[in-house]
């Protein structure tokens, strides 16, 4: 009778758990939501709307003028296409560039290779802010300030992409490269047909990982994109707040174009991230 008790016992505090993880994981989601539909609502409203005493959630009445104008007073689809461009670009890169040195890091055997991956490493505990000035002074001295290479070069190798693709490397079976090298596969044809294929997942989480932090990366294309033309999204959006100061309408229809394709992206393609996160593992 007391270990039924116990069991019982046991068994009300792990549904009490569990229906309490529930309840935070919805008030997190409602939290994390409400700015965004605040967002939305508001670049619906007309500008008188917009300052109440009462906030409207619903809008009573809804007009697309708060778009329109964006479009026309603000440069959006040029700073969309330079943020598009500057995203794909270097994702493709960081893909390209760390998946090359996540296998090299997890499976050749070079002089130092433990030493060198922990300098990468340690990269990571370095602000970005303290590279700023020399890569400034670096940019400018190439005269590439003000293009689109003086925001993509900085960003195509990422430590944290590296130590991802490593540790999912590392759990890769040596077996499958091994019965490829067997039957005749070069170094390159095991990488390019074996492994790869393999990481998906872990490649389509550091992809997105990798997208959205460049599609909302502000303060270096603020520094190395000067001219109006060559803004990306976040910053030409900052601008607006100068230009049209009042006009919370249009600056949040702005934010909302800005938010809206990395919003789309993730959920699409939701489950390869969380795959791709689990799949990876921590493990040395």
């Amino acid at each position: 009778m007391l270990g039924i008790g116990l069991e019982a016992n046991i068994a009300k505090r792990q549904r009490f758990w569990v229906v309490l993880s529930k309840i935070l994981i919805w008030v997190v989601g409602v939290l994390w939501l409400l700015p965004i539909v605040w967002m939305i609502s508001t670049s619906l409203k007309p500008e008188t709307m917009i300052v109440t005493k009462i906030p409207q959630w619903i809008p009573r009445v809804v007009t697309i003028e708060n778009y329109r104008t964006a479009m026309e007073k603000a440069s959006i689809f040029r700073w969309l296409m330079n943020s598009t461009l500057v995203a794909v670009v270097t994702t493709a890169l960081v893909l390209l560039i760390d998946a090359m040195a996540a296998y090299a890091f997890a499976r050749l055997n070079f002089f130092g290779r433990d030493v060198l991956f922990a300098t990468m490493l340690a990269t990571l505990m370095v602000p970005g802010q303290v590279t700023i000035i020399p890569l400034y002074l670096f940019f400018n001295d190439l005269e590439l300030l003000d293009t689109y290479p003086a925001v993509i070069l900085p960003r195509i190798a990422a430590a944290i992409g590296v130590f991802m693709l490593r540790q999912f490397f590392l759990s890769i079976p040596g077996e499958l490269e091994e019965a490829a090298r067997i039957d005749g596969c070069s170094r390159y044809g095991i990488f390019w047909r074996i492994i790869l294929p393999l990481a998906r997942p872990s490649l389509a989480a550091l992809a997105i990982f990798t997208l959205v932090w460049s599609w909302n990366d502000f303060m270096w294309p603020l520094i190395a994109l000067p001219s109006k033309e060559m803004y990306t999204l976040p910053v030409g959006i900052s601008t607006l707040v100068g230009y049209y100061g009042r006009d919370w309408g249009m600056q949040m229809a702005s934010a909302f174009l800005a938010s809206a394709p990395v919003l789309i992206l993730f959920l699409l393609f939701q489950r390869e991230f969380i795959k791709g996160i689990a799949m990876t593992g921590l493990k040395g």
